[in-house]
């Protein structure tokens, strides 16, 4: 009999749960295996162009470790599964769990539909190393703050990682060309940024390479945008390239506060997820319902100096324009140029997530959505009140010779060294075009503190 592995974020080959088990319900019977992926025209056309680019020659790469075998679907998957199952003749739809809320009601929909047509739906494994959910305290309830989640979730532990299947029973089915047209159309649109090699073979060797030159250095070095000190992974992981249980498998042998601090990068995702598992309604509202109370503007101008990079601060219009360059920003970046947006312009953290997940190759709703909350002192973090990041400090900080800036700010390439997060202190700092500062930020700090304690009246 005939099993479908139906690919979502989990598109690679190597440690992969429900490849296994689809294998096995076909083997089991003699049968044989389509593994596929549905273009669904309404996720597909909600991101930039970026993010189907990523996507696009991702299943490219993904149709290479599967022997060419990777069958593209057009449509709802409510409709075009059951289809390719009645086509095919299988009997079973074999998948990765779904956790995040828009994934589950659609994974009920479908599976509701296939066991009513007699076909089985089984879910094996999720996207993360220990599934959202499992993680509880003593009394059974979910963590609201990350270090006693950390904690537990080692304690807990993970699985070893799943043996890659040599052999496949794989059965090539014809590909939607309407797919198929959509995957060449991303490819090939214009103004695409530069984007990494894709695929899990591309993954694995950055992984490997930058854990070799960088691993030891992470814990000082994350921080920094001017150096090549994080992993870069993120938009692999977002795909399900690579497994997180991969990594923490290899950190295992590793000692050292870089090991340590990188698994607690991992677990920060996994308490994302756990949180937006528990929460599903903090994938756009706050988790803190008495943040409600917050006053929001709405200035449109600095809102679109925002996104464009022209804010006048070097560090967070560098980070700007790196995500419209690159589909990506370094984290320390993402957090002050977050900040900007919900402390200096007083805009609701939605906005500019929104925008994120627009551009964000690596755009994963729980990470972004609640990185953003943790950002505007709305989401899980204890002690959000006094948090406002200073866009100069924090630039003068984390990239002290102000490389990260004259790469991504042309306008101040001729300014030199720290000089870089200061140019109204320049004599000739905006000589080359670059605008003034939009907003005092030492003023906006007052009044951002002034509107969170009046939540609190």
């Amino acid at each position: 009999m005939t099993a479908i592995l139906w690919l979502r974020r989990d598109l690679r080959r190597a440690d992969h749960p429900a490849l296994l088990a689809a294998r096995e319900a076909a083997t089991a019977s003699g049968g044989d295996l389509v593994v596929a992926f549905v273009v669904d025209p309404r996720l597909w056309d909600g991101g930039g162009a970026a993010r189907r680019a990523w996507l696009a020659a991702t299943l490219k790469a993904t149709d290479e470790a599967y022997d060419g075998a990777l069958t593209l679907l057009h449509g709802n998957p409510r409709t075009v599964i059951q289809e390719l199952a009645s086509r095919v003749g299988a009997t079973s739809v074999h998948v990765s769990r779904e956790t995040t809320p828009a994934g589950r009601r659609r994974d009920e929909v479908v599976a509701g539909a296939l066991r009513s047509a007699g076909i089985k739906w089984v879910e094996t494994g999720t996207p993360y190393a220990v599934g959202p959910g499992l993680v509880v305290n003593g009394s059974g309830d979910p963590y609201k703050v990350f270090t006693p989640f950390s904690k537990a979730w080692r304690a807990h532990g993970w699985p070893v990682p799943a043996p890659t299947p040599r052999v496949l029973p794989l059965r090539r089915v014809d590909s939607d060309p309407r797919a198929t047209a959509a995957v060449t159309a991303a490819l090939e649109a214009p103004g695409l940024p530069e984007l990494p090699p894709a695929g899990e073979k591309a993954a694995l060797a950055r992984w490997r390479e930058w854990r070799e030159r960088a691993l030891t250095a992470y814990a000082d070095d994350r921080n920094r945008p001017d150096l090549d000190g994080t992993s870069r992974l993120s938009p692999y992981l977002k795909l399900g390239v690579v497994h997180p249980r991969t990594l923490l498998a290899e950190l295992a042998g590793e000692s050292g506060k870089g090991a340590h601090t990188y698994e607690s990068e991992l677990a920060w995702r996994e308490f994302y997820a756990d949180v937006l598992w528990h929460h599903p309604r903090t994938a756009w509202e706050d988790l803190r319902p008495e943040m409600s109370a917050m006053r929001y503007d709405e200035p449109q101008d600095a809102i679109e100096a925002w996104k464009a990079g022209r804010t006048g601060y070097p560090i967070v219009d560098a980070g700007m324009r790196q995500l419209l360059a690159e589909g990506w920003m370094h984290n320390r970046v993402r957090m002050i140029a977050g900040s900007f947006l919900t402390k200096d312009l007083h805009v609701w953290w939605p906005l500019g997530a929104r925008h994120f997940m627009e551009h964000l190759i690596d755009g994963d709703i729980a990470s972004n959505n609640h990185g953003w909350q943790w950002v505007a002192g709305t989401g899980t973090d204890a002690s959000p009140y006094f948090r406002v990041f200073n866009p100069v400090t924090q630039g003068l900080r984390f990239d002290p010779d102000g490389d990260y800036v004259r790469r991504w700010v042309p306008e101040l390439a001729h300014v030199p060294g720290a000089a870089t997060h200061e140019p109204w202190d320049v004599a000739d700092g905006y000589d080359h075009g670059y605008p003034a500062r939009i907003v005092d930020h030492a003023a906006e700090r007052i009044e951002a503190l002034d509107r969170l304690q009046a939540t609190k009246s």
